[in-house]
């Protein structure tokens, strides 16, 4: 829903201000069409039917996972391309994954969505309405930042989309920022004061190595990184999340494992949780580390004092795992690339 376009509607509609506030509790509580809006005026719920959709994006395609994960393709009006994806989890959990762009200027070697031209930035409600797409057919609990583009390269629309998660039925401390180490985002972050957390994808121990994966760490290295994520952590007394897609050959060796230790601790430090990332299949020319090699790695971590886990693989087989989000078959001919 295009907030903005639905108060100007309204306005001209003569209708007072309260008006919206009522079409936005529907939304947020999934509703699928004005019609179920009862306490609005029979007239007003026509009017807004024939000249305000109820989404700024358009569903292009939906597939379902064995494991119960959702994939939605959409574009949005002016056919930039966006995926969003629904897990739902065994202890109940019901998370939606969103993108912040329709595509990502930051090239990560090992993910789909940086081999896509970049479009544009997401709009607040375009970034929302991936949301309420789910909220139709069932409750949300959790929400993470890692879908398409870098979150912090758009925090405005992010956070004025965040701003809205609670009234869906998703608080602030469920709420997840991902980041590949944009340090005026993180810091901006910090000062919002949301008590959201933030995820650093990291993939590397050290500089040579992760500039190689990810381009973005020769403008922002590890150590500067890593000081905005504690500098964080002071502020939010929040816990950062290290994401790390394990790598055959390329990451996951035992020595590189107690090197991230040493990178990640410190005298009295909790400051960083790392999550293990299986490989999931791109066009890039990687392979996925060992069950064997990902324990390895895991308790290696684990005995120098570093809480791990490995995550969950949901949606594999639709191409909605971690990395895989790609929508560059649909981008319209048309579409140039634009500057972040």
């Amino acid at each position: 829903m295009d907030l903005e376009l639905l108060e100007r509607t309204l306005a001209d509609a003569g209708e007072p201000a309260f008006r919206a506030r009522q079409v936005w509790e529907w939304l947020a509580r999934g509703a699928a069409d004005y019609e179920a809006m009862s306490n609005l005026p029979g007239a007003l719920r026509a009017r807004l039917a024939r000249e305000l959709p109820l989404s700024t994006l358009e569903l292009r395609e939906e597939s379902r996972a064995r494991d119960g994960t959702r994939k939605a393709l959409f574009h949005t009006r002016d056919h930039r391309p966006l995926e969003a994806v629904a897990m739902r989890f065994a202890d109940g959990r019901r998370s939606v994954c969103l993108s912040s762009q329709s595509g990502c200027p930051l090239t990560c070697t090992f993910c789909a969505t940086g081999s896509m031209r970049f479009a544009r930035n997401l709009t607040a409600s375009e970034i929302i309405d991936q949301a309420l797409h789910f909220r139709r057919t069932e409750p949300l609990s959790h929400c993470v930042f890692m879908g398409m583009g870098e979150p912090m390269l758009n925090l405005d629309s992010v956070l004025e989309a965040c701003a809205r998660l609670p009234d869906i039925g998703i608080s602030h401390r469920r709420v997840t920022i991902s980041t590949v180490g944009w340090i005026p985002g993180i810091e901006r972050l910090a000062d919002s004061g949301l008590p959201v957390r933030l995820a650093l994808s990291l993939h590397a121990p050290e500089d040579a190595l992760r500039s190689e994966l990810m381009p973005i760490n020769e403008r922002f290295p590890l150590s500067d990184v890593l000081q905005a994520c504690r500098a964080f952590h002071a502020r939010r007394r929040r816990r950062v999340f290290v994401e790390y897609v394990m790598l055959a050959g390329v990451n996951d060796r035992y020595e590189q494992a107690l090197a991230l230790a040493r990178l990640l601790g410190g005298p009295g430090e909790a400051v960083f949780k790392v999550n293990l990332i299986p490989y999931n299949p791109t066009h890039a020319a990687f392979r996925g580390s060992s069950r064997a090699a990902i324990g390895s790695f895991k308790a290696a971590l684990t005995e120098h004092g570093i809480p791990a886990t490995v995550r969950l693989t949901r949606g594999r087989e639709i191409d909605a795992a971690c990395g895989q989000l790609a929508a560059a078959r649909e981008q319209s001919p048309s579409a140039a690339p634009a500057a972040p």
